[in-house]
């Protein structure tokens, strides 16, 4: 039987568990990763070289590097971060990498090909979008003097650190120029997968890029949502399980849902987020995917076997590839260069 095309959305650590399970039952994968980090090595790259910060696209590609020696050796490279505190203290190398070919070949797309080569990588790693996002957060609980208060928190790192309660979140330029080829992967999908991951910076970003937003609800795939194992302070504080697919919601009221997947231990009121779920279109899927070692992180294997079951209980749904997929992916001013799969990909 022929593996499903797989495309998943997210960043940071949340999106390499979800990529690192998805490896194990499809090679027919694509990565669609959010570019609106701004701290540490991505944003002092982003700030000096004026580039699409690197470092949650350097986690996906290793996510999915090869696992012969070549392919662990590469990884190792790709993560490693400089020690000491010279200019290059805390940069890893990967993002280095990745900024250098960029330049070099001026284009991302062509960069991210590349060094998936030199990884052996499972599938394919793009941006969301074209341009640098920056993140812009209504907060509450910043003002003690009016703790209802809204207040705006601007930027990928200030978001996830606040102290306040995030209640929406939108995108600086407003209307961001999506990757053409990731529009194309969500479109071209039988299966599109978003989280787990920070819900304000990393998930529902993929959502406010407006050509990728129609995607994910004109596409015929089917949409499986894996939610977190826990709130994340600053981000979501106190939020429930369906809280999580409310605010999904709220970003997005015209996307509708297949599956949701959610850790059996993590949800107390099973019967509310079913309902929560079905309001979305969705069947719950609740299953062991923890890691188990008491911190909240998925469990690669596990989250492999819940999607597995997802996946195998699913026909792969029928709908136009190719060119007609590709025909309703808007245009874009950047200028394109031969595919990896097409020879020598240096210009």
């Amino acid at each position: 039987m022929t593996a499903p095309r797989v495309t998943a959305l997210g960043g940071g650590h949340g999106l390499a568990a979800s990529l690192s399970a998805l490896r194990q039952l499809t090679d027919r994968l694509t990565a669609v990763v959010t570019v609106a980090d701004d701290g540490g090595s991505s944003g002092r790259l982003r700030r000096e070289m004026d580039a699409l910060p690197p470092g949650d696209l350097r986690m996906a590609l290793a996510a999915l590097a090869g696992d012969d020696d070549w392919g662990r050796t590469w990884q190792t490279l790709l993560q490693h971060r400089f020690p000491g505190d010279g200019p290059l203290a805390g940069h890893a190398v990967g993002n280095l990498l990745l900024t250098g070919l960029a330049q070099c070949t001026g284009d991302q797309v062509q960069a991210l090909d590349l060094v998936g080569r030199l990884l052996g990588v499972v599938g394919r790693v793009l941006p969301a979008s074209t341009v640098p996002l920056d993140i812009v957060a209504e907060v509450v609980g910043l003002d003690p003097d009016d703790p209802s208060a809204l207040r705006q928190v601007v930027g990928q790192y200030a978001v996830a650190t606040t102290p306040g309660q995030v209640c929406a979140v939108s995108l600086r330029p407003e209307e961001p120029t999506a990757c053409p080829e990731a529009v194309a992967a969500v479109l071209e999908a039988d299966w599109v997968v978003l989280g787990p991951g920070s819900w304000f910076t990393s998930v529902l970003t993929h959502l406010l890029v407006p050509a990728l937003r129609e995607a994910l609800e004109q596409t015929s795939a089917r949409r499986l949502v894996a939610l977190n194992l826990s709130p994340q302070a600053g981000e979501t504080d106190g939020f429930s399980p369906e809280a999580h697919l409310e605010v999904l919601a709220a970003h997005a009221p015209g996307l509708r849902l297949d599956v949701v997947v959610a850790d059996r231990d993590a949800v107390r009121d099973p019967a509310s987020l079913r309902l929560a779920a079905q309001s979305l279109g969705a069947e719950l899927v609740l299953a062991p995917v923890a890691l188990g070692d008491g911190t909240a992180r998925h469990d690669p294997t596990r989250l492999a076997a819940a999607y597995r079951s997802v996946l195998a209980a699913a026909p792969v749904p029928s709908h136009p590839t190719g060119a007609a997929a590709r025909s309703t992916a808007r245009p874009t001013t950047r200028s394109t260069t031969r595919s990896t799969t097409q020879g020598d990909p240096w210009p």
